[in-house]
């Protein structure tokens, strides 16, 4: 079975919506299985750890969920026009994976939730794209053979899927199809090199 990791953080929910909508874009595609995983948030106390297992949602990521996939989809909140410091605490830890070149050639996308209209969801992408990069993935963004590219008046990037949660509560039907075009393109994607 091809494994697509959807990899992110959330503080109040809304990435974790789009992550699950990823997941459902990865699941559409027969022989793909869409792995969802999340990070702990990170403490200005340092005596201070997270639980091994959070009370609800997806478990948290280990190296070992990076090794093993075959695509990539790394979803974050803006903050400052950058993603939150918990998915950097994690991105960060991946040295020995960037040494094994475990994630070469694999494809890997971003998506981003902002609460405010111009908080920098485009810089975030980018800024989730450099370190992907740097363990030589593929990355995908969102080409404008999206009809709901063309159409959003919400969220909704070329580098990948975006919302904008102050606006609204909830996920557009265009956001939601972005997220889902985006599972389905890292699913096919993945299926097509695996092959290769």
């Amino acid at each position: 079975m091809t494994k697509i990791l959807v990899l992110y953080f959330s503080r109040n929910g809304t990435t974790a919506e789009m992550a699950n909508h990823i997941a459902r874009g990865v699941n559409a595609v027969k022989g793909v299985e869409a792995v969802l995983r999340t990070v702990p948030d990170v403490s200005s106390i340092c005596e201070k750890t997270a639980e091994s297992i959070p009370g609800h949602g997806a478990i948290y990521a280990t190296l070992d969920d990076l090794k093993t996939c075959d695509g990539l989809a790394l979803g974050s909140p803006t903050h400052f026009g950058n993603m939150a410091s918990p998915l950097k605490y994690f991105i960060d830890s991946t040295t020995e994976i960037w040494f094994s070149g475990a994630l070469v050639g694999k494809p890997a996308g971003v998506f981003t939730s902002t609460g405010s209209m111009h908080g920098g969801q485009e810089c975030t992408l980018l800024s989730m794209m450099l370190p992907l990069l740097h363990h030589g993935m593929l990355l995908l963004g969102l080409p404008y053979t999206e009809t709901a590219l063309r159409e959003t008046t919400s969220g909704g990037t070329p580098y990948g899927p975006s919302h904008l949660s102050l606006e609204q509560a909830g996920l557009t039907d265009h956001e939601k199809k972005l997220c889902q075009a985006l599972g389905t393109r890292l699913a096919k994607t993945a299926l097509l090199l695996k092959q290769a």
